[in-house]
Formats: C-alpha cells, sequence, structure tokens
C-alpha cells in the first residue's frame, strides 16, 4: 500500500502507459507531478488522479531539455513536497526501416527516449541522494535486449537505457545509498504509442502480439515502486524474447527477418494524414488505450509470477517438504513392518517346531 505522503513524479503521463501509472499511483493516495508535453492531456490525466483520491501537479515539460526536467523537479517539491518516486516513462518512436530514416529523426527519437531518461534520473539523484532515500523506475522494455526490424532508433534507445541503468546501479551499490533504481521491462502494450507515432511503413502500426492492457504493466511500475527488485520482466512474451536472445541470437534474427515486419504492420491502407507527436504533441486528450483493446490481455498469470515469485518458492519449498515428510513416514512405516516380522515370524516357527516335538513324544494308541 502506498504511503500518502509519497510524492511521485511520472514523465509521459499525459497518455498510454504513463497515464495508467498515475491513476494507480492515485488510488494510492500519492501525490503526482504529471510531466508530458501535451497541456490537454496532463489537465485530463490530473482531473482523473483527483477523482480517484490522489493530488496532481500539472507541468508541461519536454524531457529531452535538462533544463526543463530540472524545472519540473523544483516545481514539484515546491508544490507537493519531497519526491520519493520518480517513474521515466516518456518517449516518441518512429516505424521506418533504418535506410529511410532521417538524421534528425533518430536524433529526436534519442533526445526523448535515452536522454529524457537520463535527465530525469540526474534530476532524482540531485534530490533523493542527499536525503539518502527514493525510488528511481525506469520503464524499459524487451526491446532493451533484443532489437526488432522497422523501430532501430527505439531500440537503440532502450539498449542505452539498459547500460546507464546497470552503470548507475553499480555506483549506487558502491557508494551504499538507500536510494534504489529498478528497470521494468514491458511487453507489446495497447497505448497510444501507436497512434500517433511518426510512421513511414506501407501499413499503419501495430504493437507484436501478445499485446497487453497499459494497466497490466501498470501494476508492474507501482508494485517495483515498493518492493526492492533490481529488474522486473512484464509479461512471457518479454521474458521469451530476452531468453531466447541470450540462447539463439542468430536463429532469432533470421526469424525477426522473416517475420517482423508483417508482425508489426496493421491490416489495411497506411492513413498517411494521421498527425504525429515527434516534435510537437497531438493535440487533445488521448486517455490511455490504444486501438487494440478487441485483441488485448487485461490479466496476465505470468505477471503475478513475477511479481510474487518469492511466495511461490515458499509455498513450492514447503510442498517440497510437505512431500519429503510424507515420503518418509510411509518408508518409516515399511521400515517397521519388515522389522516386525523376523520377530514373529520365527517365534511362530520355534512354536510350531516344539509343538511338533512334543507330539512325537507322546506315546502311539
Amino acid at each position: 500500500m502506498a504511503n500518502t505522503q509519497d510524492v511521485v513524479v511520472i514523465t509521459g503521463a499525459s497518455a498510454g502507459h504513463g497515464r495508467a501509472v498515475a491513476r494507480g499511483f492515485a488510488r494510492q493516495g500519492a501525490k503526482i507531478g504529471l510531466l508530458a508535453r501535451g497541456r490537454e492531456g496532463l489537465e485530463a490525466a490530473k482531473r482523473e488522479v483527483e477523482s480517484l483520491g490522489g493530488q496532481a501537479l500539472v507541468v508541461p515539460t519536454d524531457v529531452s531539455d535538462a533544463d526543463q526536467v530540472e524545472a519540473a523537479a523544483q516545481a514539484v517539491e515546491a508544490e507537493l513536497g519531497p519526491i520519493s518516486i520518480w517513474v521515466n516513462n516518456a518517449m516518441v518512436s518512429v516505424f521506418s526501416p533504418v535506410k529511410t530514416l532521417r538524421p534528425e529523426e533518430i536524433a529526436r527519437v534519442t533526445e526523448v527516449a535515452y536522454l529524457g531518461y537520463v535527465y530525469g534520473t540526474m534530476a532524482a539523484l540531485r534530490r533523493m541522494l542527499p536525503r539518502d532515500r527514493g525510488v528511481i523506475i525506469q520503464v524499459g522494455s524487451a526491446l532493451a535486449y533484443r532489437g526488432i526490424p522497422l523501430q532501430a532508433a527505439y531500440c537503440g534507445a532502450k539498449h542505452a537505457i539498459e547500460g546507464f541503468t546497470e552503470s548507475l546501479r553499480t555506483e549506487l551499490l558502491h557508494d551504499k545509498s538507500r536510494v534504489r533504481v529498478t528497470m521494468v521491462q514491458m511487453p507489446a502494450m495497447n497505448t497510444t504509442q501507436f497512434s500517433w507515432s511518426k510512421n513511414k511503413m506501407d501499413h499503419n502500426p501495430q504493437p507484436v502480439p501478445p499485446i497487453y492492457e497499459p494497466e497490466v504493466a501498470a501494476h508492474a511500475v507501482i508494485w517495483a515502486a515498493r518492493h526492492d527488485r533490481r529488474e522486473i520482466d512484464v509479461g512471457g512474451s518479454a521474458l521469451a524474447a530476452i531468453l531466447a536472445n541470450k540462447i539463439m541470437p542468430g536463429l532469432l534474427d533470421h526469424y525477426l527477418a522473416r517475420n517482423g515486419y508483417h508482425s508489426q504492420e496493421a491490416p489495411g491502407p497506411v492513413d498517411r494524414t494521421r498527425p504525429d507527436n515527434l516534435w510537437r504533441p497531438v493535440p487533445g486528450d488521448h486517455g490511455v488505450h490504444g486501438p487494440f483493446s478487441d485483441r488485448s490481455i487485461r490479466r496476465s498469470p505470468e505477471v503475478w509470477t513475477t511479481l510474487h515469485r518469492g511466495t511461490i518458492a515458499v509455498l513450492a519449498g514447503l510442498g517440497l517438504a510437505l512431500a519429503g515428510l510424507s515420503v518418509g513416514l510411509r518408508r518409516s512405516r515399511r521400515s517397521a513392518t519388515h522389522a516386525n516380522r523376523p520377530v514373529i515370524a520365527p517365534a511362530i516357527r520355534g512354536a510350531s517346531d516344539d509343538h511338533g516335538a512334543r507330539l512325537r513324544e507322546l506315546p502311539t494308541m
């Protein structure tokens, strides 16, 4: 359960997964700094947070600008109090083969989806380290370990976040700091990303199935804020991609070469008129969910298993102990039975032999 004094900062909070995270913290009574570029979405998110029992501050911020991120952190602490949880989540992307990407597009994705995390982390550390407490959560992806076609700029940013976070984690351990950092690796989600990311493909983009609703992943982020876990893989598909890349990366290269294009292309012709949010926010309130709710997973046993693996391990150990005890008791009973037989049987045989001997000693009639 959240501490009602928690002050949470969420980047990319105006829509999609970030907004789902804001709703989750709001239900626990947290005070939330909502950071994103689009004011309409931020104001709608604020209304939701307050209706769910939280307190919210809207801070329009482009996370690719370090000064804006620092100013946002100052505004949050001035209004809501010391920041205890910082969630880096903001992103932009371009769906395109590398051969048709422009340098400025790659730079923009890197500035938001990687440097935005760096600037957010640094702003959080400036406040958390002197207090020797706080949690930084990096919203990652299975793509932090396994790149796929058509998303090279985004995959590169996620790989960079993983490396940056590993370096930071070792430094915190070296300094014996109680500030901790957790990376939550996401599966494909039904978010607004696929409605407004810049697209150069012949079809509209879609997430690679299986697709999860944002609330499933938001639950993992909120759980990570309360539990000391180095990294969390959300969903079986994320874990499978990470493991497959470790075991057989070459085979996975060929698999993705054959299937990685069409699995990211929605049926029907591409909509070239839709706006994208690479350089500026798309006006309006876009909510949490993308257009794939009819085939998205709303509950995940894999997520529950991942988050409760300690409990599962204890229960499994208890089960094994009980099974071992049961086997031991059965063996003890069998041993007792076998141990008694040599005592009883010879006695019976001895009594029978004595009786026969006495009969032989009687006179015959």
